[in-house]
């Protein structure tokens, strides 16, 4: 049985994304998931107003059952300027389910800024028609019950 299914606090996934994406693709890709009936954490979803944002986001990944990294142009930045992201990505590498999604970038690219993260099976968004598919395709290896 899923935990997710069955613990309000648990869920399928942690969304890492950079901040520049929070009200875009990544909003987009959490609509998405969530439609598929994937429990996603979410910072724009999961952080009440007036609370400790890096202790909610410890309480989410502690939380989640794998991770899900939204690269794009702006968490590439996020990561070498060693943001919120990078922190996120540190604890998600060291569970060892962790799953990027490289989205307007290649892995050559995200290579070139994070080599633990590129060498992790995931997916390229210009590979598939839409992020739907994308979303659709995580939604089929996470809802395992």
């Amino acid at each position: 049985m899923r935990l997710a299914k069955t613990d309000i606090d648990r869920r399928d996934l942690f969304l890492c994304h950079a901040w520049d994406d929070r009200q875009g693709d990544a909003l987009e890709f959490y609509n998405l998931l969530t439609g598929l009936d994937v429990k996603v954490w979410f910072s724009e979803k999961d952080v009440p107003l007036g609370t400790p944002l890096m202790r909610q986001i410890d309480k989410g990944l502690k939380n989640s059952r794998a991770g899900i990294v939204l690269v794009t142009p702006a968490l590439l930045r996020s990561l070498n300027a060693e943001g919120i992201a990078d922190r996120e990505l540190s604890v998600l590498l060291s569970t060892g389910r962790v799953i990027p999604i490289a989205h307007g970038v290649t892995f050559k690219d995200l290579l070139d800024v994070s080599p633990m993260l590129a060498s992790h099976s995931g997916l390229t968004t210009a590979d598939y028609p839409s992020l739907e598919v994308v979303a659709t395709k995580i939604a089929d290896t996470v809802l395992i019950d």
